[in-house]
């Protein structure tokens, strides 16, 4: 079985819901409001200075084919199929056909993804995506069915409940997964380097996403964030207060976790930025008309108070993950630690159409504080430090899928230079070392980014700053290894 790169990362879906989390909103205030009417108004013109459809004559020969080809499928294809059907195909070709992010979403669609951003939604808590009829998993959410049974990022989903799915639509797929709690699913899973297919019995549950995680280690702050939705700025808020408290009113540094962190709401990655940056630009976007063009500036307090902070980040880490880390970067506000990010610098507005759903168009393009795009290039850490010593299997980004809007109207290049890099940082390994323990979610001893994440932030606070590789067994030598005992 062949499978492609070009996968759909914003064409997620997550069993018991569509839509991918990824999604963000323009302008959070308006964009519910927005019509059939008001999005179609002037669509022809472009205010650049270009009428996209003056030759009239061309475009009507163009919207007969499409008549003559409706027609020619719903008298003989091999089994009868409704107009709605064919309509809905057509449009979902029609936007995803554009850039990998844009998406008709039906009525259902529409509100399930309206259900998902409040962080609350039933099924096995897997996203997914699809193409050519292949479903891959993106991620499973932390502490959930899928989390719990093991399945991993880069997985292919060929099986449920015996049945093979290759070849089926994504959302046929994704419906299939979905069932009333406390019923089993079994998946089958094909894994890279793992010989067998993997199978995998389930059981479905409400899904409650934690969007916020937070753990203390000694004086140090940790917070994971799974994604940005409704709740995610709050939930940061109420984590540091709590790591505060449990540290006794003070904390010598923190931890911010965006790995695999695949974005959400464009004002969540506004308010979580200002909850670290005082003054100043968070984001921008440039859209294709300039009076559509926005700039959003923080808002006057540091939550912290100027505490030295660490921002993990990885292949995972997009959209609204890379709005945050790009904005602390141009502070100056953090360190980042980790891999290069997903590279999605596009912003898509969700545009409903009463009583048949919405459509979600890719607007603008965002530019993080220095006025650069990180589309198709994403952000490159300050401190580079790979998970595992391995090369990741599966490992896609934005500029590795199909039809990518361009990167242009900012600086493509570098971060604005820094001269505020913690002399440690030159101590700091790329890579685990060959003896580094196989890394286990349950324990933190055993994740290498975090490991140095939390030496680097302590490093900048002055503190203590132990090696964790200094407290790994001595590794053995090729010889040792090779060596026959003595009798």
């Amino acid at each position: 079985m062949t499978f492609r790169t070009g996968l759909l990362f914003g064409a997620a879906f997550i069993a018991g819901i569509t839509a991918g989390p990824e999604l963000t909103r323009l302008a959070c205030s308006g964009a519910a409001s927005l019509t059939g009417a008001a999005f179609a108004q002037e669509a022809s013109v472009d205010k650049g200075g270009a009428d996209k459809t003056g030759n009239h004559a061309e475009t009507y020969k163009l919207l007969t084919l499409f008549g003559s080809i409706f027609d020619l499928v719903r008298a003989n294809y091999v089994e009868p199929v409704s107009d709605r059907d064919l309509i809905t195909n057509s449009l979902n070709g029609m936007l995803s056909g554009l850039d990998p992010h844009s998406s008709y979403m039906t009525e259902k669609q529409y509100a399930d993804m309206q259900v998902q951003t409040t962080g609350k939604f039933g099924g096995l808590g897997l996203e997914v995506q699809g193409e050519d009829g292949h479903i891959r998993v993106v991620s499973p959410i932390d502490g959930t069915p899928a989390w719990r049974a093991g399945v991993k990022p880069g997985d292919f989903i060929v099986a449920i409940d015996g049945h093979n799915i290759d070849g089926s639509p994504l959302n046929e797929a994704v419906e299939k997964m979905r069932g009333k709690p406390d019923t089993k699913i079994t998946l089958t899973l094909i894994r890279e380097k793992t010989p067998k297919p993997i199978v995998l019995t389930l059981t479905r549950e409400i899904i409650h996403i934690q969007v916020v995680k937070s753990a203390l280690y000694d004086k140090t702050g940790y917070i994971r964030i799974a994604q940005f939705d409704e709740e995610t700025t709050d939930e940061l808020h109420k984590a540091y207060d709590k790591l505060v408290k449990q540290a006794g009113g003070k904390l010598n540094g923190l931890v911010i976790d965006l790995r695999n962190d695949p974005g959400g709401l464009l004002n969540q990655a506004i308010d979580v930025s200002s909850s670290f940056i005082k003054s100043g630009e968070i984001v921008s976007t440039r859209a294709r008309r300039p009076k559509d063009s926005q700039r959003w500036d923080a808002k006057g307090s540091d939550m912290t108070d100027g505490l030295p902070v660490v921002v993990l980040t990885n292949g995972g880490s997009a959209s609204a993950s890379e709005i945050v880390s790009g904005a602390l970067q141009d502070h100056r506000r953090a360190i980042l630690l980790g891999t290069k990010t997903f590279g999605k610098g596009s912003v898509q507005t969700v545009m409903p159409i009463p009583g048949n759903g919405a459509v979600r168009l890719t607007t603008a393009r965002y530019y993080t504080p220095s006025g650069r795009s990180i589309q198709g290039l994403g952000i490159v850490p300050d401190i580079v430090v790979k998970e595992t010593r391995e090369d990741p299997g599966f490992s896609i980004r934005e500029a590795d899928l199909a039809h990518i809007i361009k990167n242009e109207g900012g600086n493509q290049t570098k971060p604005p230079a820094r001269d505020d890099i913690p002399a440690i940082a030159a101590k700091i390994p790329n890579q685990p070392p060959a003896n580094w323990p196989t890394f286990d979610v349950t324990k933190p001893t055993t994740d290498f980014q975090l490991q140095e994440g939390l030496r680097v932030v302590r490093s900048m606070a002055g503190v203590a700053a132990p090696d964790p590789v200094a407290s790994l067994p001595p590794e053995q030598t090729t010889a040792a290894k090779n060596e026959a005992p003595h009798h």
